[in-house]
């Protein structure tokens, strides 16, 4: 052989070996062979002449094995280089052993791809056609297998994993995650693949059903992500376990940990699942004989608030009480029955709605300016714009509970009628979204009073019963039955509309059967305004449990004469397949072949919501198919728009996809294009998709220029300008958009609501369908669907606000209070503060005074004027700019300070001297942006720690120095506006009660020499 070797060097020509195959002798063949397995990457071309010959001698039976692999070999190399992977791969596997998996050649490396792609299409397919695993051939998953434990032995974990949970081989997958050396990293890195990559829903509750028995062998699981994974498989039982675990333990992190672990579910607001873990928890086991009958009896009580509190009072008075005959049990239950109420909270979702709504109350910055903007430069007559004010105030304090813009403008208000009245009067909803406690009381002046439809008009008690349902979205315990009642004692049918989306607002996803039947009723009474709120309000009950009922609401569809109802019960329809892939693939079918364009219309939503976020192939061809290929313009509209919700977990790729579309000649797919970007890149500010919508915010069709300017708010809310120049040139272009008489009606509206989403919740909200755990929002995701109907009926616009997600860090402790803690914020102070107020330009000659007066009392008129003056000489911008930017105010300077958090320097802005500092510290609880995630760091010597790092929502702190006095920041009622926190939140607060106050007095000017 060493002989063979050295002469390779020197052959010119594999002729000769060629003619020795040929030769009757074994030997002479098995020379050639093992020459030619070495010349054959020179002289492939002339040996692929002879391949059958070689073949023969593979299949002759009378050769010996080795001999016979070796031609195997030597086939396959040929066919490698003659690029027919197929046929080396089959004649690679006939090589046996002497196909080496670890050399590092190119020929193996292709090979070996090849292999465990043809390995991991046959899995799946056999997995899918249910044929057990017969057509796979041993020798491949020999190779396979080989290949899997050589990355184990080569401490490639990841790699390893990757291939496994692609070739389905679940046993090859613990061993890797098991063998490697960060347990906890190897698991997070699994879920997370298995979450992007893997395109069968079943398929991939297996590989995290593995992840969870792997976990849980851990000495130290990792309860977090444990209760994660079990969300996704839907397993509450497991889930109330393991917090009962905790919360019986005796160490105090442990109870801790329990809340992190349930604030965490309640983030991805699933009501349905919560509720059910809740209604698992024992009742402390001393006091079950009392409280049993309130606490776990009946799963639904009545109104959640107050049946825990009873309960409690009845726990303290029952240990007291039974201590005599269980004296050893006591302490500990009494610790546990705390504990559990501060759970069941939790998990009620009350804990959290209470603590965002005094964050967003308290750092409410919206800027009434330009409400009052809007307004002046609204003509009355025009209906469509006077309703779109009112929808650009909700959304604006979405969940602040300010609404000083609706009292102060009574009258103006009062100009609303018929539906416009109804949309006014459910603003008051999302203004108060979250209150729970007077949620009622609040709405009480225009609710139905008792008898038949007694006081105010039916329109106004209807949007009542809709604000309910806005109030209490997704958390309806307390409010169900009331709409119930409500809707089964009107029979008028703008109250029954009402009434229908509150209750399916209220009872999201619960798949009541009993609310069922009652929207039921109202839809066959057959009306066209009531039936269509009935379709909807079905598709929220039944929300992602792809019942059986969606036949009986797609055969009404078939049978009524009206579009509005076909239309909601199209809707509907796919709300129910919500996030069941492959599941809902026969309704959809069903949906998109069907003769009627509303219920193929209604057939994209299907697909959009079954594949929600997956980013599934198969989903996106289909949706682009029929953009492209449907007669209806609805239909193309809504392809293009769905295709926002299958990518909005990689929301770099849509612009790309979609790009070509928002070209179209066609304006319908336009606008689809426009709000597809707008949905799945919502609040990250990307920069591909600004440009994309930049030219569609001038285009020539009216409606496309609305979705467009829709869309880039929702794409840039809470970027500023700072991070983004063109944040700013889209104010200014909002601002000439409303102020400019001749521009449309329709566009006009567009640039309305841009300017209440890109202020949203006092501009401390963010549009988000992905919670941190990469678990899909039902709501956030559900509400922007329903959102996007608004382009057949306005009322439906509120929904976008169940999509706003806080960007608050919040932090609490042991009895889940607010304490002040400090931290980081590792950037630029100036990247992610507030936009500043804007400013009322004065009414002299904007040549001569650029800048904008300040405040509203004449006082400060006058020294702002003498600011000004001083000013005028060094400063020659513009009059717009300076009317909507206005840097170098006074004011400008005390709303960036963030409530007096950040640490900025003191002397105004105009003095360019000192450089702005890298960092900031924030006060808990504080604004963090998503883009400011990444730059949060925890101080080291601080008193209290992150039970989990993370950058924002609700994280539990573990105090490390107990016995020392807690200072709290925020105090309970939102209801007074003096109760300030330590001081710090006055400033804030003063501005939020009464936007420009006449106290808010501007700086004093600078120091300046007086000359005559």
């Amino acid at each position: 052989m060493a002989a063979a070797a050295a002469a390779a060097t020197m052959v010119s020509s594999a002729g000769g070996l060629l003619a020795m195959l040929n030769e009757s002798h074994p030997q002479l063949k098995f020379h050639a062979l093992s020459n030619l397995i070495s010349f054959v990457d020179q002289f492939w071309p002339e040996i692929s002449t002879s391949v059958p010959i070689i073949e023969s001698l593979y299949e002759d039976e009378e050769f010996g094995q080795h001999q016979r692999q070796l031609a195997a070999l030597l086939v396959s190399k040929v066919f490698y280089y003659l690029g027919e992977l197929n046929d080396s791969l089959s004649y690679a596997l006939g090589a046996g052993p002497l196909f080496d998996v670890s050399k590092d050649s190119d020929y193996v490396h292709t090979l070996l791809a090849k292999a465990i792609d043809e390995y991991a299409s046959l899995q799946s397919k056999a997995a899918e056609s249910s044929d057990e695993a017969a057509k796979i051939d041993p020798r491949l998953e020999v190779i396979v297998e080989r290949m899997l434990d050589k990355c184990i032995t080569d401490g490639k974990y990841q790699q390893a994993m990757g291939t496994a949970i692609d070739c389905r081989r679940l046993d090859k997958l613990e061993e890797a995650i098991t063998k490697s050396d960060n347990v906890h990293g190897t698991l997070a890195y699994s879920i997370n693949v298995s979450h992007s990559f893997v395109y069968r829903r079943e398929y991939r509750q297996e590989v995290l059903r593995l992840l969870v028995k792997v976990y849980q062998q851990l000495p130290s699981p990792d309860y977090l992500s444990i209760c994660q994974c079990l969300m996704f498989l839907y397993e509450p039982e497991g889930v109330a376990n393991i917090l009962e675990k905790l919360l019986r333990s005796e160490n105090k992190e442990d109870a801790l940990l329990a809340f992190q672990v349930a604030f965490d579910l309640v983030e991805n607001e699933h009501q349905a699942f919560l509720l059910n873990v809740r209604d698992r928890l024992s009742a402390p086991k001393s006091l079950t004989s009392e409280s049993e009958q309130p606490g776990s009896s009946d799963p639904p009580p009545a109104q959640n608030e107050n049946s825990t509190a009873p309960e409690d009072v009845q726990m303290t008075d029952g240990s007291s009480a039974v201590t005599t005959n269980v004296p050893e049990a006591d302490p500990k239950e009494v610790i546990y029955a705390e504990r559990l109420t501060k759970i069941k909270g939790i998990l009620s979702g009350e804990t959290s709605i209470q603590l965002t709504l005094q964050f967003l109350y308290r750092h409410n910055k919206s800027d009434l300016l330009i409400l009052k903007t809007i307004k002046q430069s609204v003509e009355m007559r025009n209906s469509v714009c006077h309703s779109a004010t009112i929808y650009a105030n909700a959304i604006m304090h979405a969940g602040t509970t300010v609404d000083t813009f609706l009292r102060d403008n009574l009258d103006w208000l009062s100009r609303a009628t018929n539906w416009a009245k109804f949309s006014a009067t459910a603003g008051l909803g999302i203004i108060h979204r979250g209150h729970l406690q007077q949620g009622r009381s609040l709405m009480a002046p225009y609710l139905p009073q008792g008898g038949a439809g007694g006081g105010g008009s039916p329109y106004s008690e209807g949007g009542a019963l809709y604000a309910l349902g806005l109030i209490h979205a997704n958390h309806g315990e307390g409010i169900k039955q009331f709409l119930r009642d409500s809707l089964r004692s009107t029979n008028v049918e703008v109250i029954q509309h009402g009434a229908c989306l509150g209750l399916g607002l209220a009872a999201l996803g619960t798949a009541d059967e009993e609310i069922y039947d009652d929207i039921k009723t109202v839809l066959y009474t057959d009306s066209a305004v009531a039936g269509e709120a009935a379709g909807i309000s079905m598709g929220l009950l039944m929300v992602g449990t792809a019942s059986e009922k969606a036949s009986e609401m797609l055969a009404y569809a078939h049978e009524t004469q009206h579009e509005k109802i076909i239309r909601g019960l199209a809707l509907g329809i796919a709300l129910t397949v919500y996030g069941r892939e492959e599941e809902a693939d026969t309704l959809i079918e069903q949906m998109t072949r069907d003769q009627d364009p509303i219920l193929r219309y209604g057939g994209m939503y299907a697909l959009a919501l079954a594949y929600r976020g997956t980013a599934n192939n198969k989903a996106i061809r289909q949706l682009l198919h029929f953009a492209v290929s449907d007669v209806s313009d609805d239909v193309r509209r809504t392809a293009v728009l769905a295709l926002g919700f299958v990518l909005y977990s990689e929301p770099e790729q849509t612009p790309r996809i979609v790009s070509l579309l928002s070209e179209s000649y066609n304006p319908h797919v336009r606008y689809g294009a426009a709000l597809a970007v707008g949905i799945s890149c919502a609040g990250t500010g990307l920069s591909e998709a600004i440009s994309l919508l930049e030219p569609l915010t001038s285009d020539v069709v009216d409606f496309v220029r609305q979705g467009a300017l829709i869309a880039m708010a929702m794409v840039m809310v809470q970027i500023n300008e700072a991070s983004d120049s063109r944040v700013g040139t889209f104010r200014r272009q909002l601002e000439k958009i409303i102020l400019d008489k001749h521009e449309d009606t329709m566009s006009k509206m567009g640039a309305i609501l841009a300017s209440g989403i890109l202020d949203a919740g006092g501009r401390n909200v963010t549009i988000r369908l992905l919670s941190k755990t990469k678990h899909d929002k039902v709501t956030a995701i559900v509400g922007l669907a329903v959102f996007s109907q608004f382009w057949y009926w306005y009322p439906l616009i509120y929904f976008v606000s169940l999509s706003f997600s806080p960007t608050a860090f919040i932090g609490l402790n042991y009895d889940l209070k607010v304490p002040r803690f400090e931290f980081l914020s590792h950037a630029k102070p100036s990247l992610f503060e507030y936009p500043k107020p804007t400013t009322v330009p004065t009414t002299t000659s904007a040549v001569k005074l650029p800048t904008a007066v300040l405040s509203t009392s004449a006082k400060a008129k006058a020294r702002a004027k003498k600011e000004a003056e001083l000013k005028a000489n060094s400063e020659k911008s513009s009059g717009a700019e300076s009317s909507s930017a206005a840097p170098n105010t006074g004011k400008g300077k005390s709303s960036s300070e963030k409530d007096g958090e950040a640490m900025q320097v003191d002397s105004p802005p105009e003095k360019k001297a000192e450089p702005e500092p890298s960092f900031e510290i924030l006060t808990n609880p504080a604004r963090v942006v998503p883009a400011q995630e990444k730059f949060i760091k925890f101080l080291e010597d601080s008193r209290y720690v992150p039970v989990k790092l993370a950058p924002s929502g609700f994280v539990l702190l573990r105090d490390l120095r107990p016995n020392e006095p807690e200072v709290l920041s925020l105090t309970d009622a939102p209801a007074s506006t003096a109760s300030t926190a330590g001081g710090s939140a006055a400033t804030g607060q003063q501005s939020s009660s009464s936007a420009m106050a006449v106290d808010d007095e501007p700086q004093p000017p600078q120091p300046f020499e007086y000359t005559s």
